[in-house]
């Protein structure tokens, strides 16, 4: 399995330290593995079709609409 390099990473998430690196993936939405030695590890190939836009996004996007119930209850006077 082909794997970017140290370098690689960096220049994707345009960070060095390590835990910046993974947060920076989480946020692009690219999976990645860490080594025990923390080292990060990223899949050439998820990377060519995340940002080639051969795969659909995996962030599942919501559409939030307001509860409308509250304005059908009938309130009585008290």
């Amino acid at each position: 399995m082909p794997i970017l390099s140290d370098d690689e990473i960096i220049r994707l998430t345009k960070r060095k330290q390590k835990s910046a690196q993974q947060k920076i993936l989480r946020f692009m939405g690219i999976e990645h593995r860490t080594r025990p030695d923390g080292s990060v590890i990223v899949s050439r190939s998820h990377i060519e079709k995340t940002l080639d836009g051969d795969s659909v996004n995996n962030r599942i996007i919501r559409r939030t609409e307001p509860d409308w119930s509250i304005f059908n209850a009938k309130t009585s006077p008290k």
